[in-house]
Order: structure tokens, then C-alpha cells, then sequence
């Protein structure tokens, strides 16, 4: 099975040894995203709402580079600095998806940078038909 490197059209900095996505199959598999602006490589601090659907659109962003959109996300794997904002996160998260959500683990952890959230995301994309 052959891998497709997927990259996020406005990461114009390093920000570590990874790709933001690979197709194997149709399966896209998404590294951890977090709240950045990827031309410049720095932290955009907010509310923990904020730094969510930031951190979502990113997502979002490399699910249609590869061809799908967020409906075809099948998995979440969120980080929280502070579990304690579970609430406000879910609430966020929440408004982001509409149908079947993604399954989704959710998780504190240390977090570089003072992020508030990492998510990473697994992704089934169908083929267009020609």
C-alpha cells in the first residue's frame, strides 16, 4: 500500500519532524494539530474554545486537501491541559461536528508551548468518482 503525504497549504514554518497527514489507502491519518499560526509557527493563545475550533479547522483544513470533508472523520484523539475544561471543550467540539460525531478519546496531558489542546484525527476518504 502506498503512503501520500498530505500538507497543510498555509504551514510555511517548521514545526517539528512530522506530516500533518498521510493517506495510506483511504485511510488519512492526521498528526496531533494544536492552536498555531502555521505561517509563522507561534501559539494563538485563548479560551479554551478558541484554541478548539482553531485546532479544528486546522483539521479540517487537511481532511479536504486530501479529498474529504469533516463528515468523514471517524476518530478524534484529544489532548487537555486541564481536564477541568472538559465542559467548555465538549461544548466546543460539539458545535464543530453535525451527524455522527467521531469516535473520540479524551485525555490530560502536558502540553508544550501553554496550549490548552492537541488533537489528532483518523479519516475513512472515499475516492471521487471521475
Amino acid at each position: 500500500m502506498s503512503k501520500l503525504e498530505i500538507k497543510h497549504p498555509d504551514k510555511a514554518t517548521h514545526t517539528g519532524s512530522y506530516s500533518a497527514g498521510v493517506l495510506a489507502g483511504d485511510l488519512l491519518f492526521i498528526s496531533g494539530q494544536g492552536p498555531l499560526d502555521l505561517t509563522t509557527g507561534e501559539v494563538i493563545h485563548g479560551t479554551i474554545e478558541e484554541e478548539t475550533l482553531h485546532t479544528l479547522a486546522h483539521i479540517q483544513t487537511i481532511v479536504e486537501v486530501a479529498g474529504g470533508t469533516i463528515d468523514d472523520i471517524v476518530k478524534c484523539t484529544v489532548h487537555l491541559e486541564n481536564i477541568g475544561d472538559f465542559d467548555r471543550y465538549d461544548a466546543a467540539y460539539g458545535s464543530f461536528f453535525t451527524g455522527i460525531r467521531p469516535a473520540r478519546t479524551t485525555v490530560q496531558s502536558v502540553l508544550a508551548d501553554g496550549i490548552k489542546i492537541e488533537i489528532d484525527a483518523i479519516a475513512r476518504i472515499t475516492p471521487k468518482a471521475p
